[in-house]
C-alpha cells in the first residue's frame, strides 16, 4: 500500500507539435521545466526508433535542464540500450514499439520475450536505472517481469479508461477489477506498480484510488488540455484529482482496518 502517489508527465507530444512544422518550437524541454514547476514528480520521454517526436538532442537537453527524475521509455533494441547506458536516465520503461502504430498500443509480452528482455534489465539495472516493464494487467506478465529481475511494472490502463469514457460501465468495471487484482498481486510479489495510458480528469480518480499503485504517468491528455488552459493549470488539476482520490481511498482503508481490528477484539472476548 502506497500512501503517496507520484505523477510523471510525458512531454512527447510537445515534440510532436514541433515536428509537424519543423524548427524548435514548441520546445519539450520548456514543457518539462514547466511541468516540474507545476508539481510533476518526474518527466517521461519516449525515444522511438523513428524519432517521430522526442529526438536524441531533446533527451540530452532534458537531462541537463530538469532537476526531477527522467524516465526514458524505449523499445528493447540494441540501439536504445546503448543510448540509455550512455545517458543514464533515472528510470527506463521498456515498451513495445511498432512503426505503424500512432502511439504505444497494448502491453509488452514479457512471457514470450523473457530471454531477450532479461539482458536489458540486467544491463540497465547494472547502469543504475530503475527498470520497469509496460504490461497488461495480467498475472503471467507480472510473474515474468519479476522473474527477469525488473523491479517495477507499469500497467497499461488504456482499455479501462476508454471503456469508462465511452459509457461502457459494465466493461469498465470488469477491466478495472483486472487492474485492481494485478496491482495487488504485483505488490504482493515485490514489484513496484505504476500505471499509465489513457488517463484523463474523468478517469484518474478510479486509478489513483488503487493503493498499490505508486506512480501515474500521463502525457497526451495533459498536453492536449494545456491548449485550452495552460500546462500549469492542467497539471495542478490532475495532481489535485489524484491526491483527493488517494486520500479518500486511504481513509476508507483505515476505517476498514479499524473495523476489522475491533471485530477481532470482540470475537476474542
Amino acid at each position: 500500500m502506497a500512501s503517496e502517489l507520484r505523477l510523471g508527465v510525458n512531454v512527447d507530444h510537445v515534440a510532436t507539435i514541433r515536428n509537424a512544422r519543423g524548427g524548435g518550437l514548441p520546445d519539450p524541454v520548456r514543457a518539462a521545466c514547466a511541468a516540474a514547476a507545476a508539481g510533476a514528480d518526474s518527466i517521461v520521454a519516449h525515444l522511438r526508433e523513428d524519432r517521430r517526436h522526442i529526438s536524441d538532442d531533446d533527451l540530452i537537453r532534458l537531462l541537463e535542464a530538469i532537476e526531477i527524475p527522467l524516465t526514458l521509455e524505449m523499445a528493447a533494441t540494441d540501439e536504445m540500450l546503448d543510448i540509455a547506458l550512455r545517458h543514464a536516465p533515472h528510470a527506463v520503461c521498456i515498451v513495445p514499439e511498432r512503426r505503424e502504430e500512432r502511439t504505444t498500443e497494448g502491453g509488452l509480452d514479457v512471457v514470450s520475450g523473457h530471454n531477450h528482455l532479461k539482458r536489458f534489465v540486467d544491463d540497465l539495472g547494472g547502469g543504475g536505472a530503475i527498470v520497469s516493464m509496460f504490461i497488461e494487467p495480467d498475472q503471467a506478465q507480472l510473474d515474468a517481469s519479476r522473474s527477469i529481475g525488473a523491479p517495477a511494472v507499469e500497467i497499461h490502463v488504456g482499455a479501462y479508461c476508454d471503456a469508462l469514457i465511452d459509457g461502457e460501465h459494465e466493461t469498465a468495471e470488469r477491466l478495472r477489477q483486472r487492474i485492481v487484482d494485478a496491482a495487488a498481486y504485483g505488490a504482493e510479489i515485490g514489484l513496484k506498480v505504476h500505471a499509465g495510458h489513457g488517463i484523463t480528469f474523468d478517469t484518474v480518480g478510479s486509478i489513483a484510488a488503487i493503493l498499490e499503485i505508486e506512480e501515474l504517468n500521463i502525457g497526451h491528455f495533459l498536453i492536449g488540455d494545456a491548449i485550452f488552459g495552460g500546462l500549469d493549470s492542467s497539471i495542478k488539476r490532475m495532481r489535485s484529482l489524484m491526491d483527493k482520490a488517494r486520500a479518500e481511498a486511504l481513509g476508507e482503508a483505515c476505517l476498514l482496518y479499524t473495523s476489522d481490528a475491533a471485530d477481532e477484539e470482540d470475537s476474542g472476548d
